[in-house]
């Protein structure tokens, strides 16, 4: 292996068994050169190179937020993100906060904030209770999860915080930045239905939709990927221990399909033994996949709650912005379906949805949501987007260094 340049970091348990651990690298690119995985990366001195046999990928999750009227306002913020955003910095999304989405990351973010010293003017939950007592039974297989669980729910209500079942965001409204969220029921395909609606002032709105793999890596190195709602959507085909169909890659964690952090570190563990054996070396006996199985139960239970219900997409009016990048409209888009770009690369070159910043980690779940709502084909139809370099933004100077039109091979002109 050619490590990068920059600083490594080696101590305890990982130096005792021979390994770098580099910090403070992101990879860009990954290629194949023969028989050798090439990482292209970059840190804050610049670009680097990392060169190995095999490369287990652990990318994680994405989150999962479906569009409303109004929600690209300042003060609109992501579950996950507001999760990443009380842990890492204990910065508050707002003073006043609405809640609102799927899964069990809205009683986390609401009591989060609670203890923050920030008021929950309101959890809105898509799911009813039946939704949750369905789930009962693999969410006690880990009674230490369910009571940390139950916990944030008995912080919620002795605050007084209204937790509303089958409820969902209407809009959010706001001139310059949220000012109010208008909430209103919701059927059990979660669309929306006649009946009374609230408008909640509020300076800030945590909304989300679950998880779903990362995949940007697998796809575009070429491994095959399957259609599995139960694990977040799009995830690559695995075996048991994480090898994908491309020889010496390997997925593991949230990134091969949301099972939830207590599997994670026994998928890990299920492919470092993988790839011991592959190269012929000698590995210790990894977890038994029924071990993981029983670990990924409760994660899976977790998942269910957030699979998207058809009548979600009814939420997104023909205005409302779904590809926050380029200002596609949801009208735009199905314009665009109706006219025969069914697949994401054919939307993708119609609209150059995707084609921003983000790289589709936003619109790209939702629009092709909308291409199977529009033509009646299942998702696994539908297909999913291209992977390509980079895999998030860098800047351009790094890169282009050292480089000279004059290098470029031209070809004389033709004569006239």
């Amino acid at each position: 292996m050619r490590p990068p340049s920059g600083r490594a970091r080696s101590s305890g348990q990982v130096s005792s068994i021979g390994l770098t651990h580099w910090t403070g690298h992101r990879v860009w690119s990954v290629l194949r050169d023969d028989d050798l995985w090439v990482l292209r990366t970059s840190h804050a001195g610049g670009l680097g190179q990392v060169e190995a046999r095999a490369l287990v990928l652990a990318t994680g999750a994405l989150e999962r937020t479906v569009p409303v009227p109004g929600w690209t306002l300042p003060g609109v913020i992501g579950l996950a993100a507001t999760t990443a955003l009380l842990k890492e910095h204990w910065v508050l999304p707002g003073r006043r906060v609405v809640v609102a989405g799927c899964g069990p990351l809205l009683p986390y973010v609401a009591q989060a904030v609670l203890r923050g010293g920030g008021q929950v003017a309101a959890v809105a939950d898509l799911n009813g209770l039946a939704d949750w007592a369905r789930a009962a039974g693999p969410v006690f297989s880990r009674p230490d999860l369910a009571l940390r669980g139950a916990g944030w729910v008995a912080r919620l209500l002795g605050a007084g915080v209204p937790v509303l079942r089958r409820t969902g965001v209407r809009a959010v409204e706001g001139s310059e930045a949220v000012e109010a969220v208008r909430l209103g029921p919701v059927g059990p395909d979660w669309a929306p239905i006649p009946g009374p609606e609230r408008v909640i002032e509020a300076d800030a709105l945590c909304l989300g939709h679950g998880l779903r793999p990362a995949t940007e890596a697998t796809r575009m190195l070429g491994a095959r990927h399957v259609w599995d709602p139960p694990e977040g959507g799009w995830r690559p085909e695995v075996d048991t221990v994480g090898r994908t169909s491309v020889p010496f890659l390997y997925a593991t964690g949230d990134g091969a399909g949301i099972q939830g952090a207590a599997a994670a570190p026994l998928r890990g563990q299920a492919a470092a033994v993988a790839v011991a054996e592959d190269l012929g070396r000698a590995g210790a006996g990894g977890p038994a996949p029924s071990a993981i199985q029983r670990a990924a139960r409760f994660g899976r239970a977790m998942t269910a709650l957030t699979v998207p219900r058809p009548g979600l997409l009814a939420q997104i009016t023909p205005e409302t912005v779904v590809c926050r990048c380029e200002g596609l409209t949801r009208a735009r888009i199905e314009a665009e379906i109706a006219g025969g770009a069914t697949r994401p690369g054919a939307l993708k070159s119609g609209t150059r949805a995707g084609m921003g910043p983000c790289g589709g980690r936003y619109c790209a779940d939702v629009t092709e949501m909308l291409a199977a709502a529009l033509t009646g084909r299942p998702r696994a139809e539908i297909g999913q987007g291209s992977g390509r370099p980079p895999l998030r933004p860098l800047p351009l100077a790094p890169v282009a260094e050292g480089f000279d039109y004059a290098d470029l091979p031209m070809p004389a002109p033709a004569p006239l």
